[in-house]
């Protein structure tokens, strides 16, 4: 059977990036099968390890200093290609970048990523691409303006603090240090598609995930209203109650309202963007995968989008994870044949997580004795 076998896996969580889990299976896939050619593609779908899929896809890495959620300085990166930009939130503003991990709902900013949009501009890019996801902040983009010269005033004509708790406070906002670059596009990359406020807001459904509790909520509820209201009217635009408005704790909806961005799925963003459809050209089978397949994977993460592109292009794909819930009947409405838990071999969760690597490579030659013939191939990295 001639053709590829194209690896397209997005991260495990907690235990393994993208391009690891691509390299892993790609050896484990040689090991049983070395007469077979792999091609590796690590994918992202705007969350966590964007960059890492762009810059495995060719994007040249820029690193550059950036304010972390809580103002402490961090070493974030993002990808340029030609004249294409990609910035992902949770390189500067993510949850991991919370110092000790210690949860900070009301005063977590997202000036980083507009610290990270502010140098990928300066490449003079046609576009960019903003990855939305992970992010550590409830405070709508706020902190992302900031960065980009809008400043927040109080009723005094005061500078606010950072973080969603202090929007309540906010009267008015100072325009006269921003403009909306010139020449530049903004695409946001994300799989959310809550508004900004509301119980499908994203105080309401993600606040808890970054730890505002019962007494939070309602503060930070408080504050997005008095921020769209002031945005909206400074800027003359209505976009709170467009899908994707809530994506990363409300930065969907700066950049919306400051960016003129338009939202888009952020794995079908990202596989065009990376080029998919040329590597899938050929191809015997496609590889894909995340740490859990589960009830979120078929609302548009990595995996369904996978599936979906290789489906129309007639290419059959399998997926390999760390566990999954997803019945037999799930994965094949999504266009999954197969899924190959770690869980499968190693019935201990922990070394599941400890060990992922090794067990990947294990449970990859499983899957290669499973769906591979030993037809001739022409082998290559």
């Amino acid at each position: 059977m001639p053709g590829h076998v194209l690896v397209a896996p997005d991260k495990f969580k907690g235990s393994l990036g993208a391009v690891e889990v691509a390299a892993r299976v790609a050896a484990g896939l040689r090991a049983a099968r070395p007469e077979v050619e792999v091609v590796t593609m690590p994918v992202a779908d705007g969350g966590d390890g964007t960059v890492e899929a762009a810059v495995a896809c060719g994007f040249r890495r820029v690193e550059t200093v950036a304010s972390g959620p809580t103002g402490e300085p961090v070493t974030a990166a993002y990808g340029v290609k030609d004249d294409v930009a990609v910035v992902e939130l949770a390189e500067a503003s993510g949850l991991h970048r919370l110092t000790g991990g210690r949860l900070a709902p009301l005063t977590a900013t997202s000036y980083g990523t507009g610290d990270l949009v502010a140098a990928a501009l300066r490449h003079n890019p046609r576009q960019i691409v903003l990855g939305l996801g992970g992010s550590a902040c409830t405070d709508g983009g706020s902190g992302m303006m900031r960065a980009l010269g809008v400043r927040l005033l109080d009723a005094r004509g005061r500078e606010l603090p950072p973080g969603g708790g202090a929007l309540a406070d906010l009267r008015a906002l100072d325009l006269d240090g921003f403009a909306c670059p010139p020449g530049t596009a903004f695409v946001v990359a994300s799989d959310v598609d809550n508004p900004l406020l509301g119980p499908d807001g994203a105080a309401a459904v993600y606040g808890p995930q970054k730890g505002a509790g019962p007494g939070e909520l309602p503060r930070l509820e408080e504050g997005l209203a008095h921020w769209a209201d002031v945005a909206e009217r400074e800027l003359g635009v209505r976009v709170r109650d467009d899908p994707g408005a809530g994506a990363a704790g409300g930065v969907g909806f700066a950049a919306m309202a400051f960016l003129g961005a338009e939202i888009r799925p952020g794995i079908r963003l990202l596989l065009d963007l990376l080029g998919f459809a040329g590597r899938l050209d050929g191809a015997r089978l496609v590889i894909t995968g995340e740490g859990s397949l589960d009830g979120q994977t078929l609302r548009g993460k990595a995996p369904a989008g996978v599936a979906e592109a290789a489906g129309r292009a007639g290419v059959p794909v399998v997926a390999v994870c760390g566990r999954r819930t997803l019945t037999d009947d799930e994965l094949r409405a999504a266009g999954i044949q197969a899924a190959y838990a770690l869980t499968d071999i190693e019935a201990d969760v922990r070394r599941c997580m400890t060990e992922a690597g090794p067990l990947l490579e294990r449970l990859a030659a499983g899957l290669a004795v499973d769906r591979l013939s030993q037809a001739p191939a022409h082998a290559t990295d």
